[in-house]
């Protein structure tokens, strides 16, 4: 704020000392030798430097002010869209998200350094040369450079804020465009499959065009705003002016008072002329910050409670007691779901499609909460501990492998960063990949693409393996774990998960009954309940949805493996 008012206090001293140099300098009658005002010309000199020299060490200081305050608003809305359910981020385009937090975070940027730069001094700028020209001069002149002012902002502002408007349908445009840019993108492959470019180019370009028509209004509304402030300036400007001159003609003004005048006019007409800019960029900006503060507005569906204390797990028996649950109020997915899984022990879940399997590890996890009953671990009622504790004690392999666009290094390490080599390597060997990277050229530095599309499905799943392993949780969720391997290599994975799933609680959500025959107990969800539960014996024994479900899984694989022997042999007839 110092080096603020000093650089506008040069800048309003600097038409006064021109003006009286120009008097020095003007002739005072015939024969009269004129001397050089050598130091209103140094003072003249001394005060252009003083004036950009305070501004420059102005916006030097304020610089770690407005990147400081920048950072920490982006990471806290970073950290809240983490914070944030399942559900929210089911609901949005990440592309969109996106474009809402970059905007947002240079939105503050700008209303910092405008707001600060510019709207302020221009003001203080203002104030101080009314008060000058009044002082010097009369009040007339003070009058007539409010009066033209006081015209410029008002016009200004009523016309931006009409603009406004239409800058809010371009972000909405633009926001649309790149969220259709960023899903099709990165769904490449299954645009690829049904051969819907042109379909998709189609949808982005009428977003774009949406953009254009927006865009090209903005433009014509900016042009007819600029030709205002060009017409106000020009008739305040030749008012004063002709002020000037007609004291100058009577004898009341001299030539300097007149240069005063019109210089100081000059000097105010740069800053209103960027007034126009300033104040839509700082709207702009304050609609932005808007849309990422409306996020940050977004309650957590899922919250710690006040004072919540962490997990203690020691052992890792896991309870369900009568959860109920339902994504939408009107359709309830579990309904009552009742089972204990003993440390250490292995409990399968299997069932038809839509049965509520993956539910039952999203409420575990704490993705969600539920509607009804309760989730505990070693008698800890899960929604009562911190989310940070709970989610250590559990591991994960997803049925939907998604990698980070990153080397496999980092992609293995993701499950404890800071893990060494070694370590990353040893789960490398328990998850059957460690032979499988070292074969490539780049070895673990090999970038795996995005969300992993170098890799194939079983080696994607390997590395979500031992990402898993390496975190080395007390508890174990595989859910469909192995659904992405073929034959011999879920064999292979199998006793790796095994071995790691050895002296933890594990929960085994599979579709393929012939990876859960181990388990220590296999419940059968149908419609959101348990139809039945036992081991794999007793359930083959009671003849019920388990044994159904066998049978016709056996009759498949034997088709497949009669398949698998007969395709050789027509290939080699062909």
């Amino acid at each position: 704020m110092l080096f603020l008012v000093a650089a506008k206090g040069a800048t309003v001293l600097l038409p006064v000392v021109y003006g009286r140099a120009v008097d020095a300098l003007a002739p005072k009658g015939a024969g009269v030798a004129l001397a050089v005002p050598v130091a209103l010309i140094l003072g003249y000199g001394l005060l252009r430097v003083a004036s950009s020299g305070f501004a420059e060490l102005r916006d030097a200081v304020f610089a770690a002010v407005q990147q400081r305050a920048t950072r920490r608003v982006g990471l806290r809305t970073f950290r809240h869209l983490h914070a944030l359910s399942l559900r929210y981020h089911l609901d949005r385009q990440t592309g969109g998200l996106a474009r809402v937090i970059d905007r947002g975070t240079l939105g503050i940027q700008s209303v910092l350094r405008l707001g600060v730069f510019n709207v302020v001094p221009t003001i203080f700028e203002i104030v101080m040369v009314t008060a000058i020209l009044w002082a010097l001069f009369d009040w007339r002149f003070a009058l007539m450079t409010f009066v033209a002012v006081g015209l410029y902002l008002a016009f200004t502002l009523l016309f931006t804020n009409a603009r406004v408007r239409i800058r809010r349908r371009m972000n909405d445009s633009d926001n649309e465009a790149r969220a259709k840019s960023v899903d099709s993108l990165l769904n490449y492959e299954t645009v690829k499959y049904f051969g819907n470019e042109a379909h998709e180019a189609d949808r982005f370009d009428r977003a774009l065009a949406s953009y254009e028509k927006a865009a090209v209004r903005s433009q014509v509304s900016l042009n007819m705003l600029n030709l205002g402030q060009a017409v106000i300036i020009a008739i305040g400007l030749s008012g004063i002016m002709l002020m000037a001159a007609r004291g100058v003609a009577s004898g009341h003004m001299t030539v300097g008072n007149f240069v005063v005048v019109n210089t100081y006019l000059m000097q105010l007409y740069q800053p209103l002329n960027f007034l126009g800019f300033v104040y839509r960029e700082i709207k702009q900006g304050l609609v932005d910050m808007e849309h990422m503060f409306d996020l940050l507005g977004v309650p957590a569906e899922v919250a710690d409670r006040p004072g919540a204390p962490a997990l203690l797990a020691p052992a890792g028996e896991v309870r369900f007691n009568a959860v109920r649950f339902g994504y939408r109020p009107d359709r309830e997915i579990l309904k009552g779901v009742d089972f204990i899984v003993p440390a250490g022990r292995k409990l399968a879940i299997v069932g038809p499609t839509g049965a509520g399997k993956s539910t039952i590890s999203r409420l575990l996890f704490r993705f969600y909460d539920p509607t009804g009953g309760a989730i505990l671990i070693d008698g800890q009622d899960i929604s009562a501990v911190t989310q940070a504790s709970l989610r250590a004690a559990i591991g994960v392999v997803p049925q939907d492998t998604v990698l980070f666009n990153d080397t496999i290094r980092y992609n293995i390490a993701y499950g404890r960063p800071g893990a060494s080599q070694i370590e990353i390597e040893r789960a490398a060997r328990l998850a059957q990949v460690h032979e499988f990277v070292l074969d490539l050229p780049d070895g673990y530095d090999t970038m795996v693409g995005e969300r992993g599309l170098k890799l194939s499905g079983g080696e994607k799943q390997r590395v979500a393996i031992a990402r898993t392993i390496l975190k080395d949780p007390r508890i174990l969720i595989l859910d469909e774990a192995t659904s992405a391997l073929d034959t011999r290599t879920e064999r292979d994975i199998g006793a790796a998960l095994a071995a790691a799933s050895a002296h933890r609680t594990t929960l085994v959500i599979a579709h393929r009954l012939s990876t859960v025959v181990d388990a220590d107990e296999i419940i059968v969800l149908v419609d959101g309940a348990v139809a039945e539960r036992g081991s794999h014996a007793a359930l083959l024994a009671a003849r019920g949805v388990y044994a159904r479900m066998w049978t016709l899984q056996a009759i498949e694989q034997d088709t497949d493996a009669i398949a698998a022997e007969i395709l050789p042999e027509e290939a080699d007839v062909g």
